[in-house]
């Protein structure tokens, strides 16, 4: 089969389309003959190498596809060859076949292209876990979320608004902090030109927000812990400005915080498996009504995977970037 391998760490052009075997499906795995991947911060960070894949996984890039199941192992018993699965996997999803556990294949919802189905595993397993799990947002709480066009945003924005939260996000321009609101968020702040912190005090009348998700890290901790609402909710999942900080811990003990964070890679197939089914029943039904649409920024074929990471590494995309096969 065609993949994309990483040479060596670095920039883009480090991808490069080669042949090698196909995986074959251990007993509770099943073959995908994959027809579109979904291209996430994750993958980039593995091609810099600073997201080393977990023992036992692929180190091809690509954590969640979609497409027809060509065999299935000796124990699956949910699917058989032939269905049409979107699948979260632990690597290798950048390339003509991958493997999946069986519990990590969620059935593609009804309307959905094969491009859209890529976009939904690890994206809307990340939300739904960090947001309404760790993070616990309920109806009638105040919710911001970091990177508001991104493919986590634009998800975050919709699922927060649609069970009943009051949505807030920033963004890095305009027309990103439009196109956030265009999905539901009450307002979106330019980080270029505001402070998120001192705008979130003035539109929550000073009370803070109860859950924050964030992927930036950096100097926004700080800010997070700022803006909170008394017994917040900060829920980390990724540090694009960086993880080592130093902070005043001291609001987190004044205002009862929750400082949590989370990765998905690394968790327990039962884990990875319950996660989907509470989507089959929660989301995805919200989806195949239009209530929660999937956004693709912009598609590249599978040899193009460097032009994609250089698209994602320009910031400028709203929704998701996917590879088609």
């Amino acid at each position: 089969m065609k993949t994309i391998l990483i040479r060596e760490p670095g920039g883009p052009d480090v991808l490069s389309l080669e042949d090698v075997p196909a995986p074959e499906p251990k007993a509770d795995e099943v073959l995908i003959e994959v027809a579109a991947a979904g291209v996430n911060r994750p993958d980039v960070l593995q091609r810099q190498g600073l997201y080393p894949p977990p023992p036992g996984a692929s180190n091809i890039p690509g954590l969640e596809v979609s497409g027809k199941i060509a065999a299935v192992g000796a124990s699956v018993t949910r699917w058989k060859a032939g269905d049409t699965v979107a699948a979260l996997t632990s690597g290798g999803g950048y390339a003509e076949y991958a493997v999946a556990q069986e519990g990590s294949c969620l059935r593609v919802p009804k309307g959905l292209s094969m491009a859209e189905g890529a976009c939904l595993p690890e994206t809307f397993m990340t939300v739904w876990h960090n947001v309404f799990e760790r993070g616990a947002l309920k109806a009638g709480e105040c919710f911001l979320v970091h990177g508001g066009s991104s493919g986590i945003g634009s998800t975050a924005i919709q699922l927060a608004t649609h069970f009943g939260a009051r949505v807030f996000a920033t963004a890095g321009s305009d027309e990103k902090c439009a196109y956030c609101e265009s999905l539901g968020a009450e307002a979106a702040i330019n980080y270029r030109t505001k402070n998120f912190a001192e705008e979130i005090k003035t539109l929550t009348c000073g009370k803070g927000v109860n859950v924050i998700l964030d992927m930036v890290g950096g100097s926004y901790i700080q800010d997070d812990i700022r803006c909170a609402a008394e017994d917040g909710r900060i829920v980390q999942i990724a540090f694009l400005k960086g993880a080592k900080v130093e902070v005043n811990l001291m609001p987190i003990m004044l205002k009862r915080l929750t400082l949590t964070g989370s990765t998905l890679r690394p968790r327990s197939a039962a884990f990875k498996a319950q996660l989907a089914r509470t989507l089959e029943e929660k989301v995805w039904p919200l989806i195949e009504s239009g209530a929660v649409r999937v956004v693709i920024d912009k598609s590249f074929p599978l040899a193009e995977a460097a032009q994609a990471h250089r698209h994602m590494e320009t910031n400028a995309h709203m929704g998701k970037i996917v590879l088609t096969v």
